[in-house]
């Protein structure tokens, strides 16, 4: 088998504190799947305190529930073909324990062993005006600097549209409902797009 004819090895890396960037890492990873990738779900360190997760019944409650999900190594950044990211905002920008995990690449990027890969991003927000967007290109900033090639999803499908029209990438409005129908078709169509492209940029 050449490497054409390999599997995609798609790495998926959120981080969620209450669940919806978990949610929507898992869509994405039913959806790429189905588009013949091979997929690795991976959760990023929890940097907050313990006694700030256990003081909030919710997140303590999803920390409990994921706490068997693989954790992201530099090993997962190195083995994948291509990256799908998935981060909550804070005040504007990625959620500091996504920030802290991007901070330990240093080595890999210096041995320019996290370029020429395919890679996007998605978010979620309390609100619509949250700061989907700006947390979306700052985190597409650093994945440039580590020389990705960058693959959102655009205009290039109705399910854009229908769950608000981010070209940057999926963002989800986390309201503590459960994620929109329209939200995770965007998702499906963001995770099928990447892994078609990763395809075409691994070679």
């Amino acid at each position: 088998m050449t490497q054409g004819d390999a599997p995609l090895k798609l790495a998926i890396i959120y981080y969620s504190s209450y669940g919806t960037n978990y949610q929507m890492a898992l869509t994405a990873a039913e959806a790429a799947r189905a588009e013949g990738a091979e997929v690795k779900v991976l959760r990023v360190r929890e940097t907050a305190p313990p006694e700030a997760v256990q003081s909030q019944g919710p997140w303590a409650e999803h920390a409990e529930l994921t706490k068997d999900v693989p954790m992201a190594t530099l090993d997962d950044l190195e083995w994948a073909d291509a990256y799908l990211f998935s981060t909550p905002t804070r005040y504007g920008g990625a959620a500091s324990q996504m920030r802290s995990f991007f901070d330990t690449t240093g080595g890999l990027w210096a041995e320019g062993k996290l370029a020429n890969k395919a890679a996007s991003v998605m978010t979620s927000a309390q609100n619509p005006n949250g700061g989907q967007e700006s947390t979306l290109l700052t985190v597409y900033s650093s994945l440039m600097h580590w020389g990705c090639v960058l693959v959102p999803p655009g205009y290039t499908d109705p399910a854009v549209f229908a769950a608000g029209g981010n070209p940057y990438g999926a963002s989800v409005t986390a309201n503590g409902q459960p994620i929109p129908e329209a939200d995770h078709e965007a998702v499906r169509h963001q995770a099928r797009r990447l892994v078609q492209f990763g395809r075409k940029i691994r070679g």
